[in-house]
């Protein structure tokens, strides 16, 4: 099918089988960010409710290494704020991915629409219908 079209249509196609591509990419990277997120703002909320005198162990690699209950406080909330920040950018890349997208898709509907012989370029084109 795609042999009969015009090769700015073919073109048009392709660019938004990229950009379907980048938007599963970015809802993959933000679907994992918000579950860290979700995991590390659990772990936040555990820990305020302990006592800071408990003896805490975090995780480097393969081993338990002991630590200081206002160490690990401050290195989760802080993984918090980040991961925050990462989710939302994502959010912001994944709505310019889909508007870049909604936007390929129309100029290929009025390409293909127009008539296979119009402009490269050009809404405007010599008139009618």
């Amino acid at each position: 099918m795609q042999g009969n079209l015009p090769p700015e249509a073919q073109e048009k196609i392709e660019e938004l089988q990229d950009l379907q591509e980048t938007a599963q990419q970015v809802a993959a990277q933000k679907q994992q960010a918000e579950t860290t997120l979700n995991e590390s703002q659990t772990a936040l909320d555990a820990l305020e409710d302990i006592d800071e005198d408990t003896e805490m162990y975090r995780e480097v690699g393969e081993l338990l290494v002991s630590t200081e209950y206002d160490d690990a406080y401050d290195n989760l909330e802080e993984k918090v704020e980040s991961l925050e920040v990462r989710v939302e950018q994502l959010g912001k890349q994944e709505e310019r991915v889909r508007e870049q997208f909604e936007s390929l898709q129309q100029e290929l509907q009025q390409m293909l629409q127009g008539g296979a012989g119009g402009g490269p370029m050009g809404p405007g084109g010599a008139g009618g219908a």
